[in-house]
């Protein structure tokens, strides 16, 4: 959200609607932008100014920038087709784009130009961003990597098509009662998309349930034929990716899941009228949410038919394009490489069997053949639960013929593993796809491992945990397929769009080229001890600060000192990601506090934002707690503003590219071992903020990269984690032996945060106080003296903004086009195609 703007403008008069509209062109001078705009508010919208809303406005400039971006697209369309280029296929559950208008602007180069157009109308470009609804199709970092590496293909030129799901609605809108997150409806549709368009011609239909007939053809082949139960059809939504300063335009292919007949007129004239839409509504779930709750039998069915009913679809579109372009479907791996990102679209890799075998006869050899030299598998998780497994008796009904083609495939790899490691029951019983440990279950990253011809990791630490723990024994028998890949993110969105004044400021000095090659960067550690760019640094710094502070003022009742050091842990509510342990350091400082009223400490505001899963209690119980100590440290008279405590809510792309930019000290607090990557901290980061941090997933190449003297290191290693875990770990020792640590956990226990409530957050602290398995007791003192070191650190203001200097200068490796680089020469075997823009027709 813009934190500060104005939406007053000045009405637009019909005639000159009237004067300046005319065809809409490709231009892009102040003058061409304006005429366009007019051209959509009268000609798309069908509005005057009498009767035009903000919306409409935002919708017309919208329509003027997507014509800009449909000539590229088409070129790159056309080029592609052309010359059957080869095409990365991304395959994610999750896109978390964020909004896409300023980002098009940026990518265009013509956000001034279009700032001015509107500004000349008496419109603020600001409010007309502020306008857009945000597209919820993500829940956190992976579906916001997956929109980054869309972002990085573009600029870089690769053929690529992101391939997802269109949900009706995406992650909740989160709000806070009482201190409670409760979830709304995210209606991000609720007044159109401009940015996406409907290819109903391209809809495929996708089988569910049923059974399988098995007979032998003409040619005296063995077949199978699938029966199914129902068809859902599957119709795509073509959205342009645009990179930036380029031609290259690619595509993210939404499906929406319709009823191939969405009425029932028989029903309907005989009197039952919800009859006769029933299968319009069941097929439709199908699309309507972004993970349903799988507690329960039904949830679970209904989150399998979103992975199937997506990778069908996309996989069926892949042969309709090779079709088109005349390519023989036995060069399926030649033409497509297909990068699964995490376990959720693994079922694919049977799905493509299945079309292969079933749909066009091919032998199994030659179709597994291709399949595994197909697929790519990024991993982004070692926490076990985290990696999907389904029950044989759902997944057997629902798709009773990728059940059969995963028995064959399991059947053939068990053999393999006999043969390289025999007499080992154990080894194949871990390594089969078939989980017989306790239920039987198909276990996904096992089919993602043995379908695939690579498997990496996000972060060195994350690999290194792959090879030695979660995939040890895959690794022992593919080593080859093993490397690893660091996260990146794309500076475009993340420090140019949401941070211009930094940008101009380090493109007045470097020139722009940074934009495009970030270890560009580097050439600002010349500017570390430059007084006066020091000054500008913290001129830029305290504005944004500022703006929070203001929104925060306005939005919570909160005042908030933009001079203090601004400590902002922003992610998704986990109790690996550790907010409590954040919380038990406020809680520890207010009772120094306490204690002695006169104190001095350096004056500190705390933020938190994110959302905690609908059917995550206990991190939903954190929310809580942050928001109840906030309510107390806010209120009480002897803090004397020296901290704050606010819980910003409804945290999204949008918002957070006003979070990013403000933010002193970056929380990255996780435990050692748990975190595969992490890319806020990476964003965080880019804009100046400094680490408070743990060695844990990028934190570690962040450290390595900025230098150990601009990095607030806390905490355990991994390795101590485990030697740990493995002696026997007793989170009570360390409650009883640190006094601090006590103070403040009897202070929570007794009510004092919860109106005189002891039970409220019981069942937090039974957790902590009997298991702790996240290691918060062990990670206290560090973690407290690291704090006391980084706020003293704040005082010395010249020493700090040299580390932040250096903190963006030495950020090149973690932009999403040097991730996006080292998949296309590792893994994909890809090259960049020149796009040359087409005339019209030609």
């Amino acid at each position: 959200m813009t934190l500060s703007h104005s939406v007053e403008h000045r009405p637009m008069q019909t005639q000159e609607i009237q004067k300046q509209s005319a065809n809409a062109l490709n231009g892009s001078s102040v003058a061409e932008l304006k005429r366009d705009f007019l051209n959509k508010l009268f000609y798309v919208q069908g509005k005057f100014p009498a009767l035009a809303s903000l919306n409409d406005y935002y919708m017309a400039l919208s329509y003027t920038v997507r014509d800009r971006l449909l000539e590229r697209w088409i070129s790159s369309a056309t080029t592609y087709t052309d010359s059957g280029s080869r095409t990365v296929c991304y395959l994610s559950a999750e896109f978390l784009m964020g909004p896409q208008l300023g980002n098009n602007l940026i990518n265009l180069g013509i956000y001034d130009q279009a700032k001015a157009a509107v500004s000349d109308l008496g419109l603020s470009l600001d409010a007309l961003l502020e306008q857009e609804e945000e597209p919820g199709l993500g829940n956190g970092g992976l579906g916001r990597l997956a929109a980054c590496y869309l972002d990085s293909m573009a600029t870089l030129e690769i053929p690529s098509i992101g391939y997802g799901i269109r949900y009706e609605f995406g992650i909740f809108e989160q709000d806070i009662r009482d201190g409670w997150q409760v979830e709304r409806t995210d209606k991000w549709l609720r007044f159109g998309n401009p940015w996406e368009i409907a290819r109903p011609e391209w809809a495929v239909e996708v089988k569910l349930g049923g059974h399988v007939d098995h007979y032998t053809d003409d040619q005296g082949q063995y077949r199978a034929r699938w029966i199914p139960f129902e068809l859902i059809k599957g119709v795509p939504y073509d959205n342009p990716i645009l990179g930036y300063k380029t031609n290259t335009a690619n595509t993210l292919r939404l499906w929406t899941a319709e009823a191939p007949e969405s009425f029932d007129f028989g029903a309907f004239n005989a009197g039952n009228y919800a009859g006769a839409v029933h299968k319009k509504m069941v097929s439709e779930n199908i699309s309507k949410v972004l993970y349903p709750n799988d507690d329960s039998d039904q949830g679970k069915r209904l989150r399998l038919t979103q992975q199937i009913f997506f990778v069908s679809c996309s996989l069926q579109d892949m042969i309709r394009v090779m079709k088109v372009q005349s390519i023989p479907l036995e060069q399926f791996h030649e033409k497509f490489v297909i990068q699964l990102n995490d376990t959720h679209p693994a079922v694919s890799i049977a799905e493509l069997m299945r079309l292969l075998i079933d749909e066009n006869y091919m032998k199994w050899d030659q179709a597994w053949a291709i399949t595994q030299k197909t697929f790519a598998y990024t991993n982004h998780t070692i926490l076990p639960e985290a990696l999907e497994r389904w029950p044989i008796s759902l997944f057997g009904n629902l798709l009773p013929r990728h059940m059969e083609i995963i028995y064959e495939i399991n059947h053939h790899f068990m053999a393999d593993v006999r043969m390289k490691f025999p007499d080992d029951a154990d080894r194949l019983s871990r390594m089969s796809l078939i989980d017989e440990s306790n239920g039987r279950y198909v276990r996904m990253a096992h089919l993602a491992c043995v379908g695939s011809f690579a498997i990496n990791g996000v972060a060195a630490l994350h690999t290194e945990l792959l090879k030695q723990d979660v995939l040890r024994d895959f690794y022992e028998i593919y080593p080859e397929k093993f490397s690893n890949k660091t996260n990146g993110v794309t500076p475009r969105r993340f420090v140019v769009l949401s941070n211009p004044n930094l940008t101009n400021l380090i493109t007045s000095k470097i020139g722009d080229n940074w934009i495009k090659n970030l270890e560009d960067l580097k050439k600002l550690e010349v500017f570390a001890d430059d007084k006066a760019f020091h000054q500008e640094w913290q001129q830029i710094k305290l504005g944004l600060k500022t703006s929070l502070a203001t929104h925060i003022g306005e939005q919570y009742g909160v005042k908030v000192n933009p001079h203090s050091l601004f400590d902002i842990q922003a992610k998704r509510i986990h109790e690996y990601k550790r907010q409590h342990l954040n919380v038990l350091y406020i809680i520890t400082l207010y009772n120094r506090i306490k204690a002695n009223p006169d104190i001095d400490i350096t004056p500190q505001t705390f933020l938190f934002a994110g959302k905690a899963a609908p059917g995550y209690f206990m991190a939903k119980l954190m929310i809580k707690l942050i928001n109840s100590v906030a309510d107390v440290v806010n209120r009480d008279p002897d803090v004397r503003d020296r901290i704050k405590v606010v819980f910003l809510k409804d945290y999204s792309v949008k918002f957070a590219q006003n979070v990013y930019p403000a933010a002193d000290l970056s929380e990255q607090i996780s435990t050692a071992g748990k975190e595969a990557s992490g890319t806020g901290n990476m964003k965080f980061a880019m804009n100046g903020a400094l680490t408070i941090g743990t060695l844990d997933g990028a934190n570690i190449e962040i450290r390595e990269e900025v230098g150990a003297e601009n990095f607030f290191l806390f905490g355990l290693t991994e390795q101590e984690v485990q030697k740990m875990s493995a002696q026997g770990y007793s989170p009570m020792k360390y409650y009883n032996s640190n006094l601090e640590l006590k103070l403040a956990i009897d202070r929570l226990a007794s009510g004092f945060f919860s109106h005189g409530d002891k039970e409220l957050f019981k069942p937090l602290l039974d957790v902590l106080m009997k298991y702790d398995p996240y290691f918060l007791f062990a990670d206290y003192q560090s973690y407290i003296d690291c704090q006391h070191k980084a706020s003293q650190a704040y005082r010395d203001q010249e020493h700090w903004t040299k580390m932040a200097i250096l903190n963006v200068a030495r950020m090149g490796k973690f932009s999403s086009d040097r991730s996006i680089s080292d998949y296309c020469r590792d893994i994909w075997n890809i090259e960049p195609v020149k796009v040359e823009l087409k005339t019209l027709m030609s």
